[in-house]
């Protein structure tokens, strides 16, 4: 069977609601290899139509659709302790700069969620470019 994600083109279709967006994250997270999820220990993965101001200020974004995706956590030595209030680590993905990218590239937007998961995920556990290619491609 074929995974909706990979395959759902959305052509002629209104662009998928937050919650569409959320279940396509969902489920390209959950084909990502079992090793490299490992990384990131208990996470939360949700959808925002921008990025905050406060975040905008601390990157020093331009503009709002400057930035797809938002890793925030800490890594397998530094996990969450219920003692110190902190929550798992999380994944936000901007929806509104997502579909700008899709709509000026050519490809499918479950390739783009991919693409934005690794890359996330990756840059804040120190892979190469390289490193993260390869997750992409056991992904598909």
């Amino acid at each position: 069977m074929a995974r909706i994600y990979k395959t759902r083109t959305w052509h002629g279709e209104l662009a998928p609601s937050m919650e569409e967006l959320e279940f396509l994250a969902l489920e390209a997270y959950a084909h990502l290899p079992e090793d490299f999820r490992k990384l990131t220990g208990e996470i939360v993965i949700q959808i925002a139509e921008f990025p905050t101001d406060e975040i905008m200020d601390d990157l020093s974004l331009e503009t709002p659709f400057d930035l797809l995706g938002l890793f925030e956590g800490r890594g397998i030595a530094e996990r969450w302790n219920p003692q110190t209030g902190e929550g798992p680590n999380r994944i936000t993905l901007y929806r509104r700069a997502m579909l700008d990218y899709w709509a000026e590239n050519e490809e499918t937007l479950g390739d783009i969620v991919t693409h934005v998961l690794v890359h996330e995920i990756g840059h804040h556990f120190g892979l190469s470019d390289e490193d993260m290619e390869k997750i992409e491609e056991a992904a598909e």
